[in-house]
């Protein structure tokens, strides 16, 4: 498993773009028999409406682009999955993620 903490993280739904503010968000990417998983885990999110909005939803597909610490960018859909009461969030990854691989 490798991972890398990510500097800036938005999500968009259709025409909506979300520019994530959070205190830790961490991108994991699995690698098992040959098959790639990726998912990021968000803490501290200060949008409590985003989360809430997501909560109260049953269409939590999203598109992701992301900006890791040292500057590799990185892009690919997914689902988010709010946790409103711990101010966190999770997005497990659906299909490839684009810009990841050797550097």
């Amino acid at each position: 498993m490798e991972s890398y903490d990510l500097a800036e993280l938005a999500i968009s739904q259709h025409s909506h773009v979300w520019n994530l503010v959070f205190s830790r968000a961490k991108l994991m990417v699995v690698s098992d028999h040959g098959t790639r998983l990726w998912y990021v885990d968000i803490d501290g999110v200060t949008d409590d409406e985003l989360l809430k909005r997501f909560a109260d939803s049953e269409s939590i597909e999203i598109s992701m682009t992301a900006t890791t610490v040292g500057g590799r960018e990185l892009s690919g859909s997914g689902f988010f999955h709010p946790n409103p009461r711990h101010r966190a969030a999770a997005i497990r990854g659906d299909g490839q993620l684009t810009g990841y691989g050797p550097q």
